[in-house]
């Protein structure tokens, strides 16, 4: 292939790599015309290939100019297949007309359907759709909830109405839909993104009120046969092995099925740095071919002996490595089709390829085919966390490959004794592979640090006991379960054996270590430091890799100076979560919403913020009690135990907040308005509605202040108004998401706020905030933002003019720009 080919190479991954940064698309004859010219500029290239070889004195410049011009060919090549799915793809996008509204859609389940508290999910490709009778056009792919009532945000407080799905059932449904929108904040999960590359155009829920037409279930099979092989199994599973934690397991290791894995067990599994083999990984993948090409060579020659004409036809080897390499990716797919398998796929076929054809390519060519491969076939997976991870780890272990310490060279006197060499062999065996985990250890700490904010350091002993018992015991009798579903139970028995030692090492002080997410520029340093310490060089340039990675460790965000303040209102969806920090502290104002019974914002949203920002709260204050600004209050606690905390409801009069309390926290002012004392009675519970007995705090430095009311409504903001009339505010976070029950026209006329941050969710069923409302802040000329089109909004007291959005500052062509026809743009 030679430097051409990689040249093309690389031009591809570069330019699919630029095209994928795009704040917006193009349109699809632009992307086509990129691809065309990337080809005929390939196709010259070659051409010049040929002329360099017969002029000799220019043959040699001329070979250089064809390796930009195969470069070039690639990167245009790269942009152009990748921006055309891309553009084909949001063609169909959901029109807003359809949203919200009730749309009979007929279809089939293809997806594995997820049971959770509140009912169930599932994928839905779509044959037809109807509106009001009309046909329409709809996304083929909707990913949809099917709940215990009609009205889809809170029917999990009524339990679970789904009849118990099977892929590839047709049904028909009344739908309502919505175009794929997720939170957005820093260092947050990309939730639009992953739609994206799951190709999922909508979501939505079932209607199934008593009002609704009832859904209908047209066949009960002949779709997606796959698919229902692998539901099958998994429900096979969970109905065989009692312990539901070690069945979840055993079902994302054979199917692929992640949602079986309870929350609590991914944290597990992500502080031991063992997540990796609870999924199907490119380890699985490739052993499984292992044990199908042994299985093969052994069959093969016994079928020769009866038909020996397979024998001359195909050789053993070459059936054994063509069999093998066919049952593991019958096995990928049968597992989901992911990234890793994916990739362990491509290389397998390029590596076995090359032997049967005997050749040896060297191991950055291999590296680089397979990569190419995958993301040819899905651009989108450039993107993706677990695409660098493997490919990453893949190419550690190639480069850094050598003669294990301990083996006998070349000319070396062998171990004399057979039972000396055997204890010899087992210790090298060990040996090797605490070799092997710590350099993969070390050289995915700082890729981990960039990607999760925290890496493993108990990993490297999970992972000696880990990967052997899930690789060589755990997954072969997984796999002999599709057989004989004793073996399941065994290998639950092993995982639960497994989790002992993992909950064990968890509990380390330094288990997992936590820091702040880097620059850009410094973490990617921190990665070719990691890289260099296990590199094949001198150790005088090895430990350089130090001073690269010492700095990302080190690293603490810049903070506001003395006698100022930031305040980050979070996208939380239909909740409230603010956080103030000042140059030496930080405050948490609310800790966000209960979505579902195992699900909230605090353990989703504002605790991996926090951690990401280097954050400690010193004070947390709950305004009030309602869900949507208390439900993250366990993992917030759990995570900043040593925080004071204040609220309208506890019942211990030093944790309550109450009007006239006030501090100073490096320059900067905080003061409670509200409630009163006369607010609560003898036991300490409050005499008003949950509501109006909203902690009120006003926050002020260096003539700016913001102003944040929880729920309050306008009696109490009237109230508030009139016993201070000279308060002003120069941000204000609007009360009660900007109900019509609140941000009244005498509180608005005594703040006179500059902006107002409206915290509501996308399309939310309370219609927040009211159009009254808006038209309040127009006809005063305050701007104002909503986190639903603006995602997490930055205020920073030293520049009062300006708010940063966060979904602006990141945009890309997959983001969906929320409903912005009367908001007010910032800066």
């Amino acid at each position: 292939m030679g430097r051409h080919g990689l040249a093309l190479m690389l031009g591809t991954v570069v330019g699919l790599a630029l095209q994928l940064q795009q704040p917006g698309l193009w349109s699809a004859n632009r992307y086509v015309a990129m691809l065309v010219f990337g080809g005929l500029l390939a196709c010259a290239g070659v051409y010049g290939l040929r002329r360099a070889g017969d002029a000799a004195p220019t043959g040699v410049l001329l070979a250089r100019l064809m390796v930009v011009a195969f470069l070039l060919a690639g990167m245009l090549a790269g942009a152009g297949s990748s921006g055309w799915r891309a553009a084909h793809f949001a063609s169909r996008s959901l029109a807003l007309e359809l949203q919200g509204v009730d749309i009979e859609v007929t279809g089939r389940i293809a997806s594995l359907p997820q049971r959770t508290a509140q009912g169930e999910r599932f994928l839905l490709v779509v044959a037809s759709a109807r509106y009001r009778g009309q046909p329409v056009d709809v996304p083929q792919r909707l990913q949809l909830g099917w709940y215990g009532g009609g009205d889809g945000a809170a029917s999990w407080a009524r339990g679970a109405g789904s009849p118990g799905l099977r892929t590839g059932e047709e049904w028909r449904l009344t739908v309502r839909l919505r175009s794929p929108h997720g939170n957005a904040n820093p260092h947050g999960f990309d939730l639009e993104r992953w739609l994206w590359t799951q190709r999922i155009g909508a979501t939505g829920y079932v209607r199934n009120g008593p009002r609704d037409p009832v859904p209908e279930k047209i066949a009960t099979a002949g779709g997606y046969p796959l698919q229902a092989a692998r539901q099958q199994v998994r429900d096979a599973i969970q109905a065989r092995v009692v312990d539901p934690r070690a069945a979840g397991v055993l079902a994302a290791l054979l199917v692929g099925d992640q949602s079986a894995v309870e929350r609590g067990d991914w944290a597990l599994f992500r502080t031991t740095g063992v997540a990796h083999l609870m999924v199907i990984s490119g380890l699985h993948v490739t052993l499984f071919a292992w044990m199908a090409m042994a299985l093969v060579a052994g069959i093969w020659p016994r079928l020769g002996g009866r038909w020996p004409v397979l024998l001359l036809s195909v050789p053993t080897p070459v059936a054994s490595a063509w069999g093998g390499l066919l049952l593991a990716t019958g096995y990928a797919l049968f597992s989901g089709w992911g990234l890793p398998a994916q990739r362990a796929v491509v290389m397998l076929g390029v590596v076995m390829v090359l032997r049967l054809g005997a050749r040896r390519w060297p191991w950055p060519l291999v590296w680089g085919c397979a990569m190419v491969a995958v993301l040819l076939f899905d651009p989108m997976a450039w993107l993706q966390p677990g695409f660098w991870l493997s490919f990453f780890a893949v190419g550690v272990l190639f480069a850094s490959g050598r003669r294990l310490p301990g083996v006998p060279a070349q000319g070396e006197d062998e171990v004399p004794s057979v039972a000396r060499g055997r204890v010899y062999r087992l210790l090298l065996s060990f040996w090797g592979m605490a070799r092997t985990q710590a350099v993969v250890t070390v050289a995915l700490a700082p890729l981990s640090l960039l990607m999760f904010g925290q890496f493993s350091v108990a990993s490297l002993a999970a992972n000696l006991v880990a990967i052997p018992l899930v690789t060589q015991l755990v997954m072969p009798l997984v796999l002999l379960g599709t057989v004989f579903a004793p073996f399941w139970e065994a290998a639950a028995w092993l995982v639960q054996a497994l989790s002992v030692w993992l909950e064990w090492l968890a509990q380390w002080p330094w288990a997992a270590v936590h820091r702040p997410a880097a620059p850009l520029w410094l973490a990617l340093a921190g990665v070719f430091g990691g890289l260099l310490l296990v590199l094949r060089l001198p150790w005088a340039v090895r430990s350089a890799g130090l001073l690269l990675l010492w700095p990302v460790l080190l690293w603490s965000p810049p903070r506001p100076s003395m006698g100022a303040f930031e305040l980050v209102a979070v996208d939380v969806g239909q909740g409230g979560a603010v956080l103030i920090r000042t140059a030496n502290h930080s405050l948490l104002y609310d800790t966000g919403p209960r979505y579902s019974p195992d699900s909230n914002a605090g353990d989703r949203i504002v605790v991996p913020l926090l951690r990401a920002q280097g954050e400690r709260l010193d004070s947390v204050v709950v305004s009030h009690i309602d869900s949507d600004h208390s439900g993250g209050d366990g993992p917030v606690k759990a995570a900043h135990p040593e925080a004071r905390w204040l609220s309208s409801y506890d019942p211990d009069p030093d944790r309550r907040c109450m009007a006239g309390q006030h501090w100073e926290w490096d320059g900067v002012r905080f003061d409670v308005l509200h409630p009163h004392p006369h607010h609560f009675d003898e036991t300490g519970k409050g005499r008003l509605s949950t509501n109006d007995m909203s902690c009120v705090l006003l926050v002020s430095a260096g003539g700016q202040s913001a102003w944040l009311g929880g729920d309050i409504t306008d009696r109490q903001e009237v109230r508030l108004a009139l016993d201070r009339p000279d308060l002003r505010a120069t941000v204000m976070v609007a009360p009660h998401h900007g109900s019509r029950s609140s941000s009244s026209p005498v509180l608005l006329n005594t703040l006179r706020p500059q902006w107002v941050i409206v915290q509501a969710g996308y399309r939310n069923r309370f219609n927040h905030p009211a159009p009254v409302v808006l038209d309040r802040y127009r006809q005063r000329g305050i701007p104002w933002v909503t986190s639903a089109s603006c995602g997490a909004a930055t205020w920073r007291s030293w520049q009062p003019d300006t708010m940063q959005c966060h979904r602006q500052a990141v945009k890309r062509f997959w983001h969906h720009p929320g409903e912005t026809e009367q908001e007010s743009r910032p800066d």
